[in-house]
């Protein structure tokens, strides 16, 4: 094992906070719906897939900016999260079986993905992608930077949200204690459904994201799960900031290990960082 130099340290160090604050931004939305709703919603990888290859569509074919393809997609996906969420109250799904549900709404999102796309790798090539900068002897691509920026707008947001707003706390107080949030006149359904459609627009968010930085291929649908999963957990269910910080511990942790060691070793490195702090912090994930 030699060690690299400062510079390369440095770089991968950056690397990894850009990578991690992905994760976060994937694992926001996953988190609140876990946390708050107590639904474990697996489809919620799959709508950030169709959210990216939706950008890369409208980007390469309709000319749009990928940012300003967010004006579409967004309200589309919140749309989309609100009716899944109305649709599994309606049937009053118990946890598991909903966590079913949205398993089988990410195949129909894989298979869906195929026939309109194929299998085969696409890239959006959009202006940002070439577009870096220097911070001293660091080089800082624009598109993860755009990364790292909405992740952090977008968390502290949501933490304003759920500590400041009426809306917040009677989420909150209904993920206490449901029967005496209700008897208080919180309106648990209908604040499930505001809550799952935003979930899914942060999923959208995430999308447009994944789109502006990584090749996509619908079989990277489920290489992303364990690790966001990883940062969720580590973050703290229902937070707003834990997956931000959960994903840049990670991020960072795989980035140094791959600069030091061997690419190989990341997973083990971030994995066995979970499992430390889920048997240091027990129930308190």
């Amino acid at each position: 094992m030699t060690w690299p130099s400062l510079t390369l340290l440095s770089q991968s160090i950056l690397s990894g906070i850009f990578v991690g604050s992905l994760y976060g931004l994937l694992g926001l939305g996953l988190g609140l719906s876990w946390g708050l709703l107590r639904l474990i919603n697996l489809a919620h990888f799959a709508f950030a897939f169709l959210a990216a290859y939706l950008c890369y569509q409208l980007a390469s074919s309709g000319r749009m900016d990928p940012l300003l393809t967010l004006l579409l997609i967004v309200p589309a996906f919140f749309a989309l999260g609100a009716a899944l969420h109305w649709l599994m109250t309606r049937f009053a799904l118990t946890p598991f079986n909903s966590l079913l549900l949205t398993f089988g709404v990410t195949g129909i999102v894989e298979a869906l993905i195929q026939t309109l796309w194929t299998a085969d790798f696409r890239r959006l090539d959009s202006h940002y992608a070439h577009e870096k900068f220097r911070l001293g002897p660091l080089f800082v691509p624009v598109p993860e930077l755009i990364t790292l920026v909405l992740a952090v707008a977008l968390s502290l947001g949501v933490w304003a949200v759920l500590k400041y707003t009426d809306l917040g706390k009677a989420l909150r107080a209904a993920a206490e204690d449901a029967p005496v949030a209700a008897a208080f006149g919180v309106d648990q359904r209908m604040h499930g459904i505001v809550l799952a459609g935003t979930c899914s627009a942060l999923a959208a968010v995430a999308g447009v994201c994944l789109a502006l930085t990584f090749t996509l291929a619908p079989s990277q649908i489920y290489a992303w799960i364990g690790v966001v999963f990883a940062a969720v957990m580590i973050g703290g269910l229902g937070s707003a900031l834990g997956p931000l910080l959960g994903g840049v511990l990670i991020g960072v942790s795989e980035a140094v290990t791959m600069a030091v060691t061997a690419p190989s070793w990341a997973p083990i490195v971030s994995f066995t960082l979970l499992i430390l702090i889920l048997l240091f912090r027990p129930g308190k994930a």
